[in-house]
């Protein structure tokens, strides 16, 4: 069973004027069709959609300057995509709101990536249409640093080690150094520490494993040279 929707403006930050939009958010096209009802979210979806495209351009438009068309184009997509909206959803535990019907239910799909992912959107549909584009924009950018506090590392994707390197070699000629620092923890579940550096920068990163350990490192220095250069992600 959903939550009482009068508990969520607690976990999401924001009161609706019109409770009646927030009740179209949560509620999914399963729910309507066991309930007859004339409404479900997914108009609310098709709004939000847009109006997050524009939030955050403006929002990339406004936070990077030295970044071009290309980057801020990519930096959108990867913050308005499935896994990003639905990990939002997740942080907002919007999934536990969610009006299913009962087959939705037992599938599992308040917690399915593209449910969420559509509950999200909705939401910013409703908030737009409840209280205009300066409020919307304002939560949802406050919603955005909390869970990517650091939105242009979303380009760096599954392969920073990779962008970090494509990086180094264009403008210094130079290879990021990898070394373990330490190996911390038990022989089967070990902790590795491992420092990456280039050109007198450096950053570190800790995993389970060394590949996971210099992945974090690079994502890391992507941070720290972006800082400097924020035309790394051009």
């Amino acid at each position: 069973m959903a939550e009482d929707i009068g508990k969520l403006k607690y976990r999401i930050n924001y009161e609706f004027k019109n409770r009646e939009l927030l009740r179209k958010a949560l509620t999914h096209r399963s729910y309507a069709v066991e309930h007859n009802l004339q409404y479900d979210n997914q108009r609310l979806e098709f709004l939000g959609d847009s109006v997050a495209d524009l939030v955050l351009s403006e929002w990339l438009f406004n936070e990077y300057p030295g970044i071009k068309e290309g980057g801020m184009t990519k930096m959108r997509a990867s913050l308005v995509c499935q896994d990003a909206l639905a990990a939002i959803a997740r942080h907002l535990n919007l999934g536990a709101f969610l009006l299913l019907g009962n087959g939705e239910i037992e599938s599992g799909g308040a917690e399915r990536d593209s449910t969420l992912s559509d509950l999200t959107e909705a939401l910013i549909g409703a908030i737009y249409l409840d209280s205009g584009y300066e409020n919307v924009r304002d939560w949802l950018i406050a919603v955005y640093k909390q869970v990517f506090p650091e939105p242009c590392l979303c380009l760096a994707g599954d392969n920073p080690k990779g962008m970090l390197q494509e990086y180094t070699q264009r403008v210094w000629n130079l290879t990021p150094d990898y070394s373990v620092v330490a190996v911390n923890g038990p022989d089967h579940n070990p902790n590795f520490l491992v420092a990456v550096s280039v050109n007198g920068y450096e950053a570190r990163g800790c995993a389970v494993n060394r590949k996971a350990a210099e992945a974090q490192a690079a994502k890391k220095l992507l941070e720290i040279l972006s800082e400097r250069d924020p035309c790394i992600f051009n």
